[in-house]
Parts: structure tokens; C-alpha cells; sequence
């Protein structure tokens, strides 16, 4: 595995995936190894990519400097590995929280950014609300469900303002297109790859969302968006307005997937990322 020195010395892993110029990616959780995007790589095998572990995760090491972990100030280790890479334009993939650091580089490095695609992305560093009603919506539409009545008890404590530990785990369900055994296992898998101290520091300091929204604005770059028929976590009507921050955004909903798309439809996931 190739490794890079971050500006502040933090010694960082990545893994080349395809022989083409890399699109790199950014992985969401917040702060899990890339490795959870394993399936996401191979249900798109004519896309090239740099799979980076950020700092404290997979193989990269644990920086000296805990408050590093912050969205933000991560946007450096994504340039260190831009001009390592011999780039003068990258391809940035982000998914879920990892939004956050693609979304600060763009913002910060236009001239540098080539072509941007966003995987059920995180809304906070650009500000868009989303209301308890928009995931009520989103989350009617699993009635059918063996586990529903139980899930849904859970987010209304959750909306309520009551909820336990516990009933943030029962809402698991919703994040799914299908809540079947392999989903039960990606969630295993995902919490054992996730570094919670660097989760906890990430957005402990978030940009001025308004300055980020009208620097995104500017940009003169193609931006995919796609995200889930079914995720609570963006439901696709905050996506349309998601995709409105940009000049040139192609927003496709994944029918009937929740906010790992790629594993709910693979193809129809394949298909926006070849065209």
C-alpha cells in the first residue's frame, strides 16, 4: 500500500484501484476506513480510483494533533494527495460525511477540482436543513416492512426529543434499501472501521456554510448527486435542493435505495457514474 506525508506529517495510506488517472475518494462514516467502499469500487469497474484512508483510520496513521480531525483542516491531506498523484485536476467521490471535506476542497481549490460526485452527502457544511417532516415522508414509505412499527416508534422519541441510545440503533433499518443479513454485516463491518475519537472532532468546527454555498456556486466543473429513493439521511426532495447549489449537478434517485445505493442497485449506481 502506497503511503504520503500530510503537511503536518501525518503519514497517510492509500490504495490505487484501475490503471487509469484516479478519481479520489473520500469516505464518509464520518471518519471510517475507506475499506467500507470496497463494494462501491467494484460495482464500477471502469472507474479508476485513489482510495484514501483519512488520518486515524485504515492504515493511516494517528495524528499528533486530535482537532486534525476536523473537516476542515482535512482538506489538506486531500491536496497533499492531489499533487502527489501528479493531478492538476482530480475527480473527488465522496459519500455521506465525506461530502464535507470534498465539498471545503472544491470550495477552496476550484482551479484544481475537475469533476465532483456526491453520494448521499452530508448537508452541514452547506447549511441545508432537514426538517424531521422530510424524513417522516421518507420513512412512511417503509409500512410495509416486518420492522417498521418498532423503527418508526424509535424516531418518533427521536423527533420527540426523548430518545435513548437505543433507539438511535433502532432506526438502523431506514438507512438500508433492503434490511437483509448483508446490510446487518455491512453495519458490523462499518463499526469496527470507524475511529469514534476522530468521528467526535470532525465537525467541531464547521466554515461558514453561506461562504461555502457561494463558493460552490462559482464552480464551472460537472457534479453528480445521487442518493436513495429511501434514505432519511437526504431525502431526495433536500437532494433537488442539494443539487440547485451548483451550475452543472446531475441529481439521480436510486429507486427503492436507502444511503448505500451502490449495494441496493448496483447497476442503476454503475450507470450514473459511467455516464
Amino acid at each position: 500500500m502506497p503511503f504520503i506525508d500530510a503537511p503536518d506529517g501525518t503519514r497517510l495510506a492509500y490504495r490505487r484501484i484501475g490503471g487509469g488517472p484516479p478519481v479520489v475518494v473520500v469516505p464518509g462514516g464520518p471518519m471510517q476506513a475507506s475499506s467500507y467502499l470496497d463494494d462501491l469500487v467494484a460495482v464500477t469497474p471502469r472507474v479508476s480510483y485513489a482510495m484514501l484512508d483519512l488520518r486515524g483510520t485504515g492504515d493511516s496513521a494517528v495524528p499528533d494533533d486530535v482537532g486534525s480531525y476536523r473537516c476542515d483542516r482535512q482538506v489538506d491531506d486531500v491536496e497533499a494527495l492531489r499533487g502527489h498523484l501528479g493531478l492538476e485536476r482530480v475527480g473527488l467521490l465522496a459519500h455521506s460525511a465525506g461530502a464535507a471535506v470534498a465539498l471545503l476542497h472544491a470550495a477552496r481549490h476550484p482551479g484544481h477540482l475537475e469533476r465532483l460526485v456526491l453520494v448521499c452527502p452530508s448537508p452541514r457544511v452547506v447549511g441545508l436543513e432537514i426538517t424531521d417532516a422530510d424524513r417522516r415522508q421518507v420513512a412512511e414509505q417503509r409500512r410495509a416492512e416486518p420492522w417498521f412499527a418498532a423503527a418508526y416508534a424509535a424516531f418518533e422519541r427521536i423527533w420527540a426529543g426523548a430518545a435513548s441510545d437505543d433507539d438511535w440503533t433502532a432506526i438502523t433499518p431506514f438507512v438500508h434499501g433492503r434490511w437483509d443479513d448483508a446490510a446487518r454485516a455491512r453495519v458490523e463491518r462499518e463499526t469496527l472501521l470507524r475511529n469514534e475519537t476522530a468521528a467526535d472532532e470532525y465537525y467541531a468546527e464547521v466554515p461558514d456554510p453561506a461562504a461555502t454555498r457561494e463558493a460552490l456556486a462559482r464552480l464551472e466543473v460537472p457534479v453528480l448527486l445521487v442518493t436513495g429513493e429511501h434514505d432519511v439521511a437526504l431525502p431526495p426532495r433536500c437532494a433537488a435542493e442539494y443539487a440547485g447549489l451548483f451550475r452543472d449537478a446531475t441529481l439521480v434517485v436510486v429507486p427503492g435505495a436507502g444511503h448505500f445505493p451502490w449495494a441496493d442497485d448496483p447497476a442503476t449506481f454503475a450507470r450514473a457514474l459511467d455516464a
